[in-house]
């Protein structure tokens, strides 16, 4: 039970107790960044800022939203190197901040950083607070990204446009509405034991937000149109509400909110999906390890086997990270797990945070190693998989690049971010206008005059490669959900001083898991999930060339007697040809679009050509089942 802040401080402290021991040592100082990371939310405040205020290159700024709308919206975040006050994201950004400090608050009070941190997440809320003026209303942008990318200028100079965006009964935006849902419950942990009042008026806030989000269903960016090409709702809302009701259970014990959990996984996607990307879109694996924590703690009561599913998709992501599972996430030459080329780290930061829970979960617990396709995944082996990943961003890269502004000797000067690239309002108050700032500052060859300190940039390609150029935003922007999730694994290694030790481990022996839907030996196979089955047959060959191909047909059939599969999402991976039958989107496949849904028993059918006897492997990525 969440008896609040203080005793979930304590909670994953026992690790060490329990699996996994620690000794000094280590190259890197994961205490100072874990103040670098926090201290670079200072640099992204909107608003009146505080006398305490650290980073002094900024000012006051946005003083003014929402005053058209009829609202005060003065405060917030924004979200990484623009001027706009993004809702999704920003919410994203709280609740991972309010994860870090429930899991490993007291390692932040040991770095001196706990108040730090609680300041940063009551940034966020407090916004929120006033985002929400009624029960089924919330403002979810301040300014539009196609005014603000046209105009490069200090927060504090903005002319371009404030209005604010909200949605609403008519204009819904359940996805929206069930993040900040989830943001304020967790930050409702967070100071349920210092500030009780304002955590109690956060669980209101939240409670009236999710019954908002669940009652008038709808994708945020349907009624707020202009974050659609920034901010895109590509997962749907599902995964937010979910998501929310894990952390209002958390947050409350209402075992309510717990049977939402449990009695929506099949039709919400939480025990469908089946993915290796967490961040501020996709909730799902979020949603997966937080039910499997529920379960591992015995809370789960009469929803175990429901919970029980979901936990098999949360040991799918551990296995896919680390590299143990049948498909695996791709990692660049010099180790980084690799996702996009444009903002890659945020999907790396997030992964490096969920596996770090779910391994101190698993040693608490005493559930031990995660049985993965390609043997066990012992904690000790997670967390120092986890300590690579942080490494490497820190400077441990064959450039010898750190990608956290201000850590170590070598790190981006030249950041993707207005505030940062003019020179601060305090030492030179003159306006700087939309076009000036294009011309006089965003072209320049020089680094920052502005020091982001603490930013983790989007990071190299996948190659390795990193070009430190203002203009390359896809490598050297930051974002406020690239630190937030760094939080809790910096404090949780600054913690150990680095150094991780392994213990006397139970050593489990796990049965391998077939996870392909095919076998070089056999010319067809069989896979089948929970309600989908995949088929692979080979139809023809032929020789060209000295090479032979192969023309595979794929069945996927909806094996459920009375539901309807809807939202398929199909990965293929290892694919040397051509692919007919289906579209591609951003996580994965879908099916065309005259086939919006699978009827019980139905099945769709696509083919592809490979110029090898080894077919491609073919998994559902996601599903609801309706």
């Amino acid at each position: 039970m969440a008896n609040g802040a203080a005793t979930l401080f304590g909670f994953l402290a026992l690790a060490s107790m329990v699996k996994l021991g620690f000794v000094a040592g280590g190259g890197h100082d994961y205490a100072m960044a874990l103040r670098k990371s926090i201290l670079y939310f200072e640099a992204q405040r909107s608003g009146v800022l505080p006398p305490n205020q650290r980073v002094s290159w900024r000012a006051s700024s946005g003083l003014f939203d929402g005053k058209a709308n009829g609202v005060d919206l003065v405060g917030g975040y924004y979200d990484a190197g623009d001027n706009v006050k993004f809702g999704l994201p920003m919410a994203f950004t709280v609740t991972m901040m309010s994860w870090s400090i429930l899991e490993y608050g007291k390692q932040m009070a040991a770095a001196g950083e706990l108040r730090n941190a609680m300041d940063a997440v009551k940034w966020g809320t407090d916004y929120f607070i006033k985002a929400h003026p009624e029960p089924d209303v919330l403002y979810g942008e301040v300014g539009d990204g196609d005014t603000d990318h046209s105009c490069w200028q200090r927060p504090e100079d903005m002319t371009t446009s404030r209005q604010a965006f909200r949605v609403d009964p008519q204009h819904p935006g359940s996805d929206l509405a069930a993040e900040t849902a989830a943001a304020m419950a967790a930050a409702s942990i967070v100071f349920r034991g210092t500030y009780p009042g304002y955590a109690n008026l956060l669980l209101v806030h939240s409670k009236q937000l999710f019954e908002f989000a669940d009652k008038y269903r709808g994708k945020y960016d349907a009624s707020i149109t202009v974050a659609r090409n920034y901010y895109g709702s590509f997962s749907g809302y599902g995964d937010e509400l979910l998501w929310a009701a894990a952390w209002l259970f958390e947050a409350t014990e209402d075992r309510s909110y717990l049977e939402y959990l449990a009695g929506n996984g099949e039709a919400l996607g939480g025990t469908g999906w089946s993915i290796n990307q967490f961040g501020w879109d996709v909730k799902y694996p979020g949603v997966q390890v937080l039910a499997a924590k529920f379960l591992l703690q015995g809370r789960a009561g009469d929803h175990a086997a429901a919970l029980q599913r979901y936990r098999q998709n949360a040991e799918f992501f551990v296995c896919s990270c680390v590299g143990k599972g049948a498909v695996n996430v791709a990692r660049t030459p010099g180790g980084m797990m690799y996702h996009q080329r444009w903002n890659n780290l945020q999907f790396v930061t997030s992964a490096s945070f969920l596996l770090t829970v779910y391994a101190d979960f698993a040693a608490i617990s005493g559930r031990g190693a995660v049985r993965c396709p390609a043997g066990a995944a012992q904690p000790f082996d997670i967390l120092k998989f986890v300590k690579s990943q942080v490494n490497y961003i820190l400077g441990d890269n064959p450039r010898g690049t750190s990608y956290m502004v201000g850590y170590g000797a070598s790190y981006p000067r030249q950041v993707h971010h207005r505030g940062a690239s003019i020179v601060s309002i305090k030492r030179d108050p003159s306006f700087v206008s939309c076009q000036e700032g294009y011309s006089s500052w965003y072209g320049r060859q020089a680094g920052n005059p502005n020091l982001l300190d603490g930013a983790v940039v989007g990071g190299p390609d996948e190659y390795d490669d990193f070009a430190d150029e203002r203009d390359n935003y896809e490598q050297t922007e930051a974002a406020t959900y690239n630190n937030a999730p760094l939080l809790g694994v910096l404090a949780r290694l600054a913690a150990s001083c680095g150094g991780l030790k392994e213990e006397e481990y139970e050593q489990e022996t796990a049965t391998p898991v077939v996870n392909r839907t095919s076998s070089s030996s056999s010319a067809s196979s069989l896979r089948a999930t929970t309600a989908i089955a995949i088929e692979q047959n080979v139809t023809r060959t032929w020789a060209r060339r000295r090479r032979t191909y192969y023309r595979y047909a794929v069945t996927v059939t909806n094996r459920s007697r009375r539901k309807t599969v809807r939202e398929l999402h199909l990965s293929v991976s290892g694919l040397r040809g051509r692919l007919w039958g289906l579209e591609e989107a951003r996580y994965g496949y879908v099916p065309p679009r005259w086939l919006p849904a699978l009827r019980p028993g139905r099945s769709l059918r696509f083919v592809y050509v490979q110029p090898a006897s080894t077919p491609a492997n073919v998994w559902v990525t996601g599903y609801k089942l309706v």
